[in-house]
C-alpha cells in the first residue's frame, strides 16, 4: 500500500508495542509500522513490550503480504558490552529484511559497513537532525531518511527536504519531550537510567516551582508538554514535502492506536481524493475526547511558548497507558568517600599501562573567566558557543585579543550546540571568509559542523553533545575529522571503564562543574513574565537573577543563552578530582572543567586544585576544595 499526492509519496507511520497490537494495527489505515525488538531500542522500560525475533520475522511476512512496510528501531546508544549483541541482532535483521532500521548511534553505521549489510537506514529523532549539513553528512554515510528534530518548523523542513533531496519523517501525533532529542541527561545522572538508552525516568513530569528575582511562581509542571496534534493540519504537512507522518505511541494500547491510525488515515485519503473540499475537523472531536493530554501543534508553526505546557492530566506522576509511576523528585547523590574508593578500585582493573600526562581544559562564558584560565596556563581553553546571559557571545576582537596573550595555551572556539542555516552563515563569515583566525581549533557540537569545517584548516575537537558511548562511534568520528572526542556524560562506571580502556582515539572527559542536564528550545523564563508570584524566597546557591527549578529535593539553575534556549544544570557540582590518576590510567588524556557559571575567583580555586592534583602535590581527597553550589556529586559514574 502506498499513498501519493501530486506524484509525492505520503506515508502514515504507526507505532506498535507488541505482536498482538501489530496484528490489529497493520490491518488499519496505515502504510507502515515501526516496532522494537528484544534489545537496543528506546522503549525498554515496559515489561512485556517489544517483539521477539520470531515475532519480528512473522510481522514482516504479514506486512509485506499486505503491501505495507515495517521499520525496526535499533535506536539507543550502545555500550561496549552491547556491541557483540548488536552484531548478532543486525545479522538477523539483515536476513529477515525489514524495510529500514531506525538508528541513533553512529556505531550502527560502522557495524553495517564493516559487516557488509544492506538493510536501509533511517536517522532517528534522537540524532536531532536540524540543519542541511547534518543531512548531507548522513546521506554520505548511507542514511536514506531522516526523522527531523521535534523542534523543527514545517517551513524549515520543507526547505531542508527541497535542498537535500532526503526523505523526511515528521511526528504528527503523540507524547513529546520538552528537551531537544538526545539532549536530556537528567535521568542518567540522578538514577543511572539513560533516556538515550531507552530507560528514561521522566523527570520532566515532576511537580516543579520556579524561582527568580526572589519570588516563587506557581508553575506546577513547567516541563510537561502537551501531546502533538497535527490532524487538522494535514494539508500543510503534505504541502511541506514530508514523506512520512509519524504517530508516537509504542507504549500505548491497541484500541487507542487503531483509533488514531484510522482517523489520520481516513483524513489523508479524503484530502488526496478532494483537496479543495477537504474538511479538517471530521474526527477532531473523537481524537479530542480520547486524548491522553491536551493538544498542541508544538513547533510546527513557530515557538509555542507556554501554550505548549500541559495542565490536563499532569500531577498524577503516572504513565497513563499503564498506571505505573515513573519517578518522583529525587536529589542528586552526594559524593562519598566510600564510593570514590570503589571507583578507584574498579578503574584500576582496566589500567592501560603507562599513561600519557593528562592536560587540563576549561570552557568559559566570558573574557574575565578566559583571562583567569590563561593566567594559570591551562593547556586548553574553550570559548563557549552557547553563552549564558547576561554575557554576550565572544566578539572577533575579543577572540583576537585572547589569542594574542594565550601563550602556550591552545585556544578553541566553541560552536553552538544547535546550528540552523543562519548560524552556519555567521560562522562561515568568521571562519571561512577572510583571514584565518589565530585560534588552535574548534570545539564542534554536531555532525553538520564537522562536515562544514573539517577542510577549513582548524583542528576539530568533539564535544559531549555528540554522544560518543563506544569505540566504534569514536573511530567513525575520527575518520570524519575529529582529533579528540569527549566521552558521553551518561556513562555509568562499568561502561566508562570498558570504553575508555578500549578506545584508541584521544579522549576527553568533563570532570568538574555543572554540565547541562537538559537543553531545550522552551523558555522557562516566560513563566516569570506572565505569572504572579505566590511568595518570596531567595535562591539558595545562585543569584536571584538566575531562574531555578525547585522541588522539595533541591534547586536546579536554568540559564538562558543568546538564542533564547534554556540550559538546565546540575544542582550539585560534578567532581572527579579524587580519582584523576585512575581516569588517566584507563585512557583519559584531557580533563575538562565546565567553568561557565563560576566567578573568576571561584574558577581560579578550582583550576588550582586540579593542577595540584595532576602534579601530585596533594593527597587530600578534594584538594581542600569546597563546593560553590549544593555539594559535590559523581553523576552517572555513581552507578554500575
Amino acid at each position: 500500500m502506498a499513498r501519493y499526492f501530486n506524484g509525492k509519496e505520503v506515508e502514515l507511520l504507526a507505532p506498535v508495542g507488541t505482536f498482538d497490537i501489530f496484528k490489529e494495527v497493520i490491518q488499519a489505515r496505515c502504510d507502515a509500522v515501526y516496532l522494537g525488538g528484544p534489545m537496543l531500542n528506546m522503549r525498554m522500560m515496559r515489561k512485556g513490550y517489544n517483539l521477539s525475533l520470531e515475532e519480528i520475522a512473522e510481522a514482516l511476512k504479514i506486512a509485506h503480504e499486505l503491501g505495507k512496510k515495517v521499520y525496526v528501531t535499533v535506536n539507543n546508544l550502545f555500550s561496549e558490552e552491547d556491541i557483540a549483541e548488536a552484531r548478532a541482532y543486525l545479522t538477523f535483521l539483515n536476513q529477515v529484511r525489514p524495510d529500514a532500521l531506525i538508528v541513533q548511534d553512529m556505531a550502527v553505521l560502522s557495524l553495517i559497513r564493516e559487516m557488509g549489510l544492506t538493510v536501509p537506514i533511517h536517522a532517528s529523532v534522537m540524532m536531532n537532525v536540524h540543519n542541511l549539513e547534518m543531512i548531507y553528512a548522513l546521506k554520505e554515510l548511507g542514511i536514506s531518511r531522516v526523522v527531523t528534530s521535534r523542534e523543527m518548523e514545517l517551513g524549515a523542513a520543507k526547505l531542508l527536504g527541497q535542498h537535500s533531496g532526503m526523505e523526511l519523517e515528521y511526528f504528527v501525533h503523540g507524547d513529546m519531550c520538552s528537551v531537544h532529542g538526545a539532549n536530556c541527561y537528567f535521568s542518567s545522572q540522578v538514577f543511572g537510567m539513560s533516556s538515550n538508552r531507552g530507560k528514561c525516568m521522566k523527570p520532566c513530569r515532576w511537580d516543579y516551582r520556579i524561582k527568580k528575582d526572589g519570588y516563587v511562581f506557581p508553575t506546577e509542571y513547567p516541563l510537561a508538554v502537551k501531546d502533538m496534534f497535527m490532524y487538522e493540519h494535514l494539508p500543510e504537512l503534505i504541502n511541506s514535502g514530508i514523506t512520512s507522518f509519524k504517530i508516537e505511541g509504542r507504549m500505548r494500547d491497541k484500541e487507542f492506536i487503531v483509533m488514531l491510525v484510522n482517523a489520520y488515515g481516513a483524513a489523508i485519503d479524503r484530502y488526496i481524493e478532494d483537496p479543495v473540499g477537504f474538511d479538517r475537523a471530521v474526527d477532531s472531536k473523537l481524537l479530542y475526547k480520547n486524548r491522553k493530554r491536551d493538544f498542541s501543534t508544538a513547533y510546527a508553526f513557530g515557538r509555542p511558548g507556554l501554550s505548549n505546557i500541559n495542565r490536563r492530566y499532569e500531577g498524577t506522576g503516572k504513565f497513563y497507558s499503564t498506571g505505573k509511576v515513573f519517578s518522583t523528585p529525587t536529589e542528586e547523590r552526594e559524593l562519598s568517600e566510600e564510593r570514590v574508593m570503589q571507583l578507584k578500585e574498579r578503574l584500576a582493573l582496566d589500567k592501560r599501562g603507562e599513561a600519557v600526562r593528562p592536560q587540563l581544559a576549561v570552557r568559559v562564558n566570558n573574557v574575565a573567566q578566559a583571562q583567569t584560565a590563561l593566567e594559570l596556563n591551562v593547556e586548553h581553553l574553550y570559548l563557549s558557543g552557547d553563552v549564558f546571559e547576561p554575557d554576550r557571545p565572544f566578539t572577533k576582537r575579543e577572540i583576537m585579543e585572547l589569542c594574542a596573550v594565550k601563550g602556550a595555551t591552545k585556544l578553541y572556539l566553541g560552536l553552538p550546540r544547535m546550528m540552523a542555516e543562519l548560524q552556519f552563515d555567521q560562522y562561515d563569515g568568521l571562519l571561512l571568509n577572510g583571514e584565518r583566525l589565530p585560534i588552535d581549533g574548534l570545539l564542534v557540537t554536531n555532525l553538520g559542523a564537522i562536515r562544514r569545517y573539517k577542510a577549513a584548516g582548524y583542528p576539530l575537537i568533539g564535544d559531549a553533545s555528540l554522544h560518543i558511548y563506544n569505540h566504534l562511534a569514536a573511530n567513525l568520528y575520527a575518520e570524519l575529522g575529529l582529533e579528540r572526542v569527549t566521552i558521553s556524560s551518561e556513562m555509568t562506571l562499568e561502561h566508562f571503564a570498558s570504553f575508555a580502556s578500549r578506545c584508541e582515539v584521544p579522549l576527553e572527559a568533563v570532570v568538574h562543574g555543572t554540565p547541562v542536564l537538559m537543553y531545550m528550545e522552551h523558555d522557562l523564563y516566560e513563566n516569570t513574565e506572565v505569572m504572579e508570584p505566590i511568595e518570596q524566597e531567595d535562591n539558595y546557591y545562585v543569584s536571584n537573577e538566575v531562574l531555578v527549578l525547585k522541588t522539595d529535593k533541591g534547586e536546579n539553575p536554568v540559564h538562558r543563552d543568546q538564542y533564547g534556549r534554556n540550559h538546565l544544570l546540575f544542582a550539585k557540582e560534578l567532581c572527579y578530582l579524587p580519582f584523576l590518576g585512575e581516569l588517566n590510567e584507563v585512557g583519559i588524556s584531557v580533563f575538562r572543567i565546565e567553568g561557565v557559571t563560576y566567578t573568576p575567583e571561584q574558577l581560579r580555586h578550582i583550576i588550582l586544585a586540579y593542577q595540584q592534583k595532576i602534579s601530585g602535590n596533594t593527597s587530600d581527597l578534594l584538594g581542600g576544595m569546597k563546593p560553590v553550589y549544593a555539594g559535590f556529586t559523581l553523576g552517572a559514574l555513581q552507578f554500575n
